[in-house]
C-alpha cells in the first residue's frame, strides 16, 4: 500500500479502532463499578476463572470432599449444597451430605449429567489442576446450562489461603475466613518457634513416593507436588525436589544413591483417615514390598525403621492443622509428645463436633 490515499485510509481504520477499543474499556471500568455498587459477588478460581452472582449461591453440588471440607471450615451453610459424589459415605463425617443425591461416582469419575440437571446447581465445585479431573471440558459442557463450575484444588501449600478468600467471598464468609487465618498464622508460628535454628544438616533426606509406586517403578513427588512444601516447613528435605513434573519416575539406583534417612508414601490409595484404620493391612504389605527391593535393606530409612505412610488428609485443605504431626515424625525432639495428635483432635472437634478415630499414620514399627 503506497500513496496519500491508502494511508489516508489506514489513519482512518486506526482510529475507529482505537475508538472501539475505547468504548469498550469504558464499558468494562462502567460494568466493573456497577457490579460493586451493586454489591454483586466476583470471584476468581484456582483456573483464573472469573465469576459473579447476585448473592451466595444456595444450590451447589460438591465433585469432591476437599471442597467440603473447606466451606465447614468456613462455618457455610451445607444445606447449600444439593448434590454430591460418592465420596460422601462417612456419616460421621458428613451426616447432613450422605443422603445427598450423588451427580458421580467419585470425584474422577464421569458426571451423570441427568442426575446433576435433576438437583438443578446454580454452582458445581471442581478440582481445578488435578490431572484426573478435566476442568475446562466439564466447563464447556455446563456453561450452556447456566452451570457455574468453580474451580478450587484445596491441596496445595502455596495456593490454600486464596482459595480459602475467594470461596468465603463466595460464600460471604468473610469473616470466619479471618478467623482460620488466625488459626494458620498461630499454628505457622508454633512451628517456626519448633524449628527456630535448624541447620540445613540436621534436615532429614526424605524421598516420598507417589501411590502409583504401589504397580510400578518407583514415583516420586518433586518440587511442585503438593508434598514438597509440607516436607519442608516440617524440617525435611525432599530429595527429589529439582526434578520436573509433579511425579517423576525415578530408577531404584537413584534412591539407593540418595540414602534417605527419611521414606514417606502418599496414602491416599491406603484405607487411612477418619474412620479408616487400614483393616486390610496394606501397609505392612507395603512396607514389605519396599524392603524386598535389591539392596534397600541397607538403606538408612529401613535400617532405622523410618518408611511412614500418612493419610491423604494431609495434602487437602487440614494440611496446615497436619504439619505439627508430620514435623514429629521428622525432629520429636523438638516437640511436645503427642503435640501434634491433638491438634488433629482440635480440628475435627472444631470443624466437625466428631472425635477424631482412625489412622493417620502408619510406621514401620507399627506403633
Amino acid at each position: 500500500m503506497s500513496g496519500p490515499e491508502p494511508r489516508k485510509a489506514l489513519a482512518a481504520i486506526q482510529i475507529v479502532v482505537l475508538l472501539v477499543l475505547g468504548y469498550a474499556m469504558l464499558n468494562v471500568f462502567s460494568d466493573s463499578r456497577n457490579a460493586e455498587e451493586d454489591g454483586t459477588i466476583v470471584i476468581t478460581d484456582t483456573t483464573g476463572e472469573v465469576h459473579a452472582f447476585d448473592a451466595p449461591p444456595d444450590r451447589i453440588v460438591l465433585s469432591n470432599t476437599f471442597g467440603a471440607t473447606a466451606m465447614r471450615m468456613l462455618d457455610a451453610d451445607m444445606s447449600s449444597v444439593v448434590g454430591v459424589s460418592g465420596d460422601f459415605d462417612d456419616e460421621a463425617l458428613w451426616p447432613e451430605l450422605v443422603d445427598r443425591p450423588w451427580v458421580q461416582f467419585s470425584a474422577h469419575s464421569e458426571i451423570d449429567f441427568e442426575a446433576l440437571l435433576d438437583v438443578r446447581p446454580d454452582v458445581y465445585v471442581v478440582f481445578a489442576t488435578n490431572g484426573m479431573v478435566d476442568t475446562a471440558a466439564i466447563r464447556e459442557r455446563l456453561a450452556p446450562m447456566g452451570i457455574d463450575v468453580v474451580a478450587f484444588d484445596f491441596y496445595k501449600y502455596d495456593a490454600l489461603r486464596e482459595e480459602f478468600k475467594q470461596l468465603a467471598i463466595m460464600l460471604d464468609r468473610m469473616d470466619s475466613y479471618e478467623e482460620l487465618m488466625q488459626e494458620f498464622d498461630e499454628i505457622e508460628a508454633d512451628m517456626a518457634v519448633a524449628l527456630e535454628g535448624l541447620e540445613d544438616s540436621e534436615r532429614p533426606a526424605v524421598v516420598m513416593e507417589h501411590h502409583a509406586s504401589l504397580t510400578r517403578d518407583p514415583v516420586v513427588l518433586t518440587g511442585s507436588s503438593q508434598w514438597d512444601d509440607i516436607i519442608r516447613i516440617a524440617g525435611g528435605t525432599n530429595v527429589f525436589s529439582d526434578l520436573p513434573g509433579h511425579t517423576t519416575h525415578v530408577d531404584m539406583e537413584a534412591i539407593l544413591d540418595a540414602d534417605p534417612e527419611v521414606m514417606m508414601f502418599d496414602g491416599i490409595t491406603f484405607e487411612l483417615g477418619f474412620n479408616m484404620d487400614d483393616p486390610k493391612g496394606g501397609c505392612g504389605e507395603h512396607f514389605n514390598l519396599i524392603q524386598s527391593r535389591p539392596g534397600f535393606d541397607s538403606m538408612q530409612a529401613i535400617e532405622e525403621e523410618r518408611m511412614l505412610i500418612f493419610s491423604g488428609s494431609f495434602a487437602g485443605p487440614m494440611m496446615i492443622h497436619g504439619l505439627p504431626f508430620i514435623a514429629e515424625q521428622f525432629h520429636p525432639e523438638r516437640f511436645d509428645e503427642g503435640t501434634g495428635a491433638a491438634l488433629l483432635d482440635s480440628f475435627y472437634a472444631d470443624h466437625f463436633a466428631v472425635d477424631r478415630d482412625g489412622t493417620f499414620l502408619c510406621k514401620m514399627t507399627g506403633e
